[in-house]
């Protein structure tokens, strides 16, 4: 899924993340962005792949993406820095 239109820096996205999926996808739900990742939520693993799956779609750097809340959350908020 292509998520460049979100990609302007100070953007704050919020995302729903089921861990241990089948395979790993973003999909758009009533308005939610929705992630699924293969890696289990253990360790940091999930919130690794999120965010590296999430930085794809944005068409940005993985480093320019802070997860502000949510950290042991299925519920996320990312911020984009500049």
């Amino acid at each position: 899924m292509d998520l460049s239109h979100l990609s302007a820096p100070g953007t704050e996205i919020a995302v729903r993340v089921t861990p241990k999926a089948s395979r790993a996808r973003i999909v758009e739900e009533a308005g939610v962005l929705r992630i699924y990742v293969t890696q289990p939520p253990e360790n940091g693993k999930a919130n690794a792949a999120v965010t590296k799956l999430l930085a794809k779609a944005l068409g940005v750097a993985k480093s320019r993406l802070e997860l502000v809340r949510g950290q042991t959350a299925r519920d996320k908020l990312f911020r984009l820095s500049d």
